[in-house]
């Protein structure tokens, strides 16, 4: 953990210099640190001499010396660095002590646990449960299982759980398009039935805006539930809800809870906040006007639109004028539940495989009451996540607001050869296309794993090991997880089912050709010194190839690497740093030899050929994917 121990000292030591010198301490410091990009300047650098110039008034280089001094003597570092460097203008240079770094980590934890451990309840997939999940849907089921999986890491408690929308638009549309369409076809799910239901229900709208008001009963039946309709939507809801996790059960993703809308609505969750807001003067009814007849969140004065948004609206409407609530009111009510504010609670029934799911009849359990909650919903949801947060705040839970966070990302559209492939028009030359449910337009995700398992299949020269499937259910969860958060991902089933390059299949690849160095070497009696004091002497008493030493730093980044992705909730850090230490393991591994070397030198290398497998094995288990002995 040199990079954290490194930051608190030169946090400490700048402390040191101000108070010396008279000056007031800011309440934060200036420190960065980072990686040179030339193995001549060390494996750490920081400019904080530079940072200093203005208040010290002294010469960078000359703050540069004295911080230098002060790191050679801090016994924090006693043996951690071979040597300290001042370069002009006034950078301290620091290199690792390798020989140190080798018995120091090597029984030592990448990650030490937090400090304090807290119960984090991650919301992600949500899918309406109208149609079958679609690579959109995927994306987001990605993102927040990867979320879950750091937080374990990091030695936190995790709840999962995935919200069902059972009273929305979505699925009275689809229920419907089952009363009112007629679609003949061959189905081998429900979910795929209903995808082309819930296109034709829409289109109908199109041509018969009067149908539109069967949505509307549909909605208040499905609301008020024991009835036709309201069984009706269940059933097909609970269908879909089980092929969604079917689907997502391929990537390694499971829930802990399925919370059903109508249970917040049913379980009087709702009208316990609707208490608790009406006491606020923020929460009122509208007498007049176009909300005349609503319950409406006003705005406090100094809040406005900065982003320009098209669907901001000053006043939020939580209760229409018919009585029915908007999404936003069920989900105040259910992050209060989250967070343990209500004094009801929900009641749970198994669903299969696991999870349990809020059912009136079922039996208590201990869930929610969370410390921290994180929401895994694409960007265009950034309004109504602020409104769910203002809420908490108005009530006065100003703690439990803090520690709701919102992980937006891009949503995901198609290339343009996909989009025509599906049977889009593309002659307006547009370079990505949005999905659409409403048109039947985008690419499910069981059609998805099977075309790549087609692919995979025919590219593989052996069989062994992992299956196809596997392999392409992979490749598909580490495309979706490689782009920064914020980046629209343009679908392209080329690129997307291509094995080579920076590829969750490279990456099995790379992993794998470790695990069959280790093993060979296993099964041949190899008698290289397995002494950890003698692998860390190597360097020094022979020097270390370039090749070696690339991988060797590589690895020594790797806890500050999973500390920055877990604390900045960022899988695609995690991708970056893995592809990049794979491709220098298989330079390496490309440009020395390993087994058939002196005894020495081949103990080092199968030392760090094993240290490299262990790092990529933590790293593969956090994203979600694999880690085959063979492939």
């Amino acid at each position: 953990m040199i990079h954290k121990q490194l930051s608190q000292t030169l946090e400490e030591i700048a402390e040191q210099l101000l108070r010396e010198a008279g000056h007031a301490v800011p309440e934060k410091l200036p420190v960065v640190i980072e990686h040179p990009a030339s193995d001549r300047y060390g494996e750490y650098s920081t400019n904080l001499a530079m940072k200093l110039v203005r208040v010290l008034k002294k010469n960078p280089l000359t703050i540069a010396d004295e911080i230098k001094a002060r790191l050679v003597h801090h016994p924090r570092f006693a043996g951690w660095f071979e040597r300290i460097e001042v370069a002009a203008p006034g950078f301290v240079n620091m290199f690792i002590h390798w020989e140190r770094w080798i018995v120091t980590t090597h029984h030592q934890d990448a990650l030490q646990p937090v400090n304090i451990r807290q119960k984090a309840v991650i919301e992600h997939t949500s899918i309406n449960p109208n149609k079958s999940a679609h690579i959109g849907h995927l994306r987001n089921s990605c993102i927040g299982d990867t979320l879950a999986r750091m937080l374990k890491r990091a030695g936190h408690e995790v709840e999962v759980h995935n919200y069902i929308d059972d009273l929305g638009n979505q699925l009275a549309d689809t229920v419907v398009g089952v009363m009112r369409t007629s679609v003949r076809n061959w189905y081998s799910r429900f979910g795929d039935f209903c995808w082309d239901v819930y296109a034709e229900i829409n289109r109908k709208y199109r041509e018969q805006p009067e149908l539109e008001q069967e949505r509307a009963n549909v909605l208040h039946h499905l609301e008020s539930g024991h009835n036709n309709i309201a069984w009706l939507g269940m059933l097909v809801a609970e269908q879909l809800v089980r092929e969604h996790l079917d689907d997502m059960r391929q990537f390694g993703i499971d829930y802990d809870v399925l919370v059903w809308e109508s249970s917040i609505v049913r379980e009087g969750f709702w009208e316990e906040t609707f208490k608790m807001l009406q006491k606020t003067g923020l929460f009122r009814q509208e007498s007049e006007g176009k909300l005349a007849g609503c319950w409406v969140f006003k705005q406090t004065a100094d809040e406005t639109d900065p982003a320009g948004e098209t669907e901001f609206q000053s006043d939020k409407v939580l209760v229409r004028s018919n009585g029915i609530l908007t999404y936003t009111a069920k989900d105040i009510a259910y992050h209060m539940w989250k967070f343990g504010l209500l004094d009801k609670q929900f009641r749970y029934q198994p669903f299969g495989h696991g999870v349990w799911s809020t059912h009136s009849q079922g039996v208590e359990q201990d869930i929610g009451r969370a410390d921290m909650v994180i929401n895994v919903i694409d960007h265009r949801q950034e309004y109504p996540q602020q409104m769910v947060k203002q809420a908490l705040q108005v009530l006065g839970y100003d703690q439990q607001a803090a520690q709701l966070r919102h992980v937006s990302y891009g949503v995901v559209s198609l290339s343009r050869a996909t989009a025509e492939s599906l049977g889009v028009d593309t002659s307006d030359g547009r370079s990505s296309y949005p999905m659409s449910g409403r048109q039947g337009i985008g690419i499910k995700v069981a059609d998805l794993v099977s075309h790549m398992e087609a692919v995979i299949e025919a590219k593989r020269s052996q069989h062994e090991g992992l299956d196809s499937r596997s392999i392409a259910a992979a490749a598909i969860r580490y495309y979706l997880l490689k782009f920064h958060l914020q980046t629209e991902v343009v679908f392209d089933l080329e690129q997307a089912t291509e094995v080579s390059g920076n590829t969750g299949v490279y990456l099995l690849y790379s992993y794998a050709r470790a695990c069959s160095i280790l093993e060979k070497a296993r099964s041949l009696a190899h008698t290289a010194r397995s002494d950890i004091t003698a692998i860390a002497a190597y360097p020094t008493s022979v020097g270390l190839t370039p090749q070696e030493y690339a991988v060797l730093k590589k690895l020594a980044y790797w806890p500050e690497t999973l500390e920055e992705v877990v604390a900045g909730l960022t899988p695609n850090l995690l991708c970056t740093y893995l592809y990049e230490l794979a491709s220098l393991f298989n330079h390496f591994y490309t440009s020395c030899r390993i087994l058939k070397t002196d005894e020495g030198t081949q103990g080092f290398r199968l030392w760090l050929a094993g240290r490299y497998r262990d790092t990529m094995h933590d790293g593969l288990s956090i994203l979600g994917l694999p880690a085959p002995n063979r492939m």
